[in-house]
C-alpha cells in the first residue's frame, strides 16, 4: 500500500493527541479526486467539533479514529476517482472539506471533486488554503443568510478575527459600508481590510457609536450578540456562526458553513479584483501541526494559521 506523511489523532483531545507519522495514502473513490496538498489551514476549536472525530455533524455517529484534520486545503490533482470529469491530473484546486472527512493535514487528501474550485491565480497556496472555510462563512453569512445588498449598513463583530477580516472585506467588496469591533491594537488592521469605523470593544460600547445597521456578522456571540439587536433597524437581520439568536425576536439567523463550489467561486472573483486578500498570521511546517494547533488556543490573532505541507 502507498504511504504518505500525515498528522493523525488517535482518540479524542486537543493538540498534544496529534501525531506527525507515516500512513497510508487514500484512494479516491467515485466522484472523487486525490489532491497533493501544498498547503492547509486550521481553525479554533477543530478538535473539539464532534464531526472532526465522528461520522455525523451531531456527534451522534460512529467513531471514525485515527483522524487527519484541517479541513481547508490547496494543492494539486493528483489523481481522478471514477465518474470524475471537471478536473485534470495537475489542476490547481483549493476547498474546504466536508467536517466528517479525513482532511488535509497531510502529503495527499481524497476529497469529492464537487466541493472544489480552481485556485485563484493570484494566491500562492499558503493564502488559498487561508480561504474556504472563513470565507466561505463570510459569503454565506453575508449573502446567503443575511441578504447583503449595496449600500447596505453592516456591523461585523469581532472584525480582526480569522472570519471577521473576511467578512469586513467581503461587505466592503459588495458595496455595503462596514463598522467593526475590534481591541485597540488590531483598529488599523481592520481599517486597511476595508472599515470605515472601528469600535474598541475593550474600552467602548459599539451600541453608542452605531444605529440603524441593515446587518450585523456576529463571530463572538454572548452579550456582544445580545446588545447587538439595540443597532439594527427595523426589518434589519442578526447573522450569527457562534450561537441561535434569541428565537423571540425577528431577523435572527444561525448557520453552519458548508462547503460550496459557487461561493467559492465568488471568492475567486473578488481575489482576482484586487477585493480580496487571504490574511495569514502565521505558517507552520506539516511535522510542527500540533504546534499550530496549539497557537491557535493563545488568543487573538490578525488572519489564519497555516500549515505549508510541499
Amino acid at each position: 500500500m502507498d504511504t504518505m506523511h500525515a498528522v493523525r489523532g488517535h482518540r479524542r483531545g486537543g493538540p498534544e493527541q496529534l501525531t506527525y507519522e507515516i500512513a497510508p495514502r487514500p484512494v479516491p473513490g467515485p466522484g472523487e479526486v486525490l489532491v497533493g496538498v501544498r498547503s492547509a489551514s486550521i481553525t479554533p476549536d477543530e478538535l473539539v467539533w464532534d464531526a472532526t472525530w465522528t461520522d455525523s455533524l451531531d456527534g451522534g455517529g460512529s467513531e471514525r479514529v485515527p483522524v487527519v484534520p484541517s479541513k481547508e486545503v490547496s494543492g494539486v490533482v493528483a489523481e481522478l476517482g471514477p465518474e470524475v470529469s471537471d478536473w485534470n491530473v495537475g489542476d490547481e484546486v483549493y476547498g474546504l472539506i466536508p467536517f466528517t472527512r479525513d482532511g488535509a493535514a497531510a502529503e495527499f487528501v481524497a476529497v469529492p471533486a464537487a466541493v472544489l474550485a480552481a485556485k485563484p491565480a493570484r494566491l500562492d497556496h499558503d493564502h488559498a488554503a487561508a480561504l474556504p472555510l472563513a470565507g466561505l462563512t463570510a459569503w454565506q453569512g453575508l449573502v446567503v443568510h443575511g441578504g447583503l445588498r449595496p449600500g447596505a449598513r453592516v456591523l461585523v463583530q469581532g472584525g480582526a478575527g480569522g472570519v471577521g477580516s473576511f467578512a469586513v472585506q467581503v461587505a466592503v467588496a459588495l458595496g455595503a459600508s462596514v463598522t467593526a469591533t475590534a481591541d485597540a491594537e488590531a483598529a488599523d488592521f481592520v481599517r486597511e481590510l476595508g472599515a470605515e469605523q472601528v469600535v474598541d470593544y475593550r474600552s467602548e460600547r459599539f451600541e453608542e457609536h452605531v444605529e440603524d445597521v441593515d446587518l450585523v456578522f456576529d463571530t463572538v456571540g454572548g452579550d456582544t450578540q445580545e446588545r447587538s439587536w439595540k443597532v439594527l433597524r427595523p426589518g434589519g437581520r442578526l447573522v450569527s456562526i457562534v450561537a441561535p439568536p434569541d428565537a423571540t425576536k425577528e431577523g435572527g439567523r444561525f448557520f453552519v458553513v458548508e462547503p460550496d463550489r459557487s461561493g467559492l467561486e465568488e471568492l475567486s472573483r473578488l481575489v482576482a479584483a484586487g477585493e480580496l486578500a487571504p490574511p495569514v498570521d502565521h505558517v507552520f511546517p506539516l511535522a510542527e501541526t500540533a504546534q499550530a494547533y496549539a497557537a491557535l488556543e493563545q488568543g487573538h490573532r490578525r488572519g489564519k494559521i497555516v500549515l505549508h505541507v510541499s
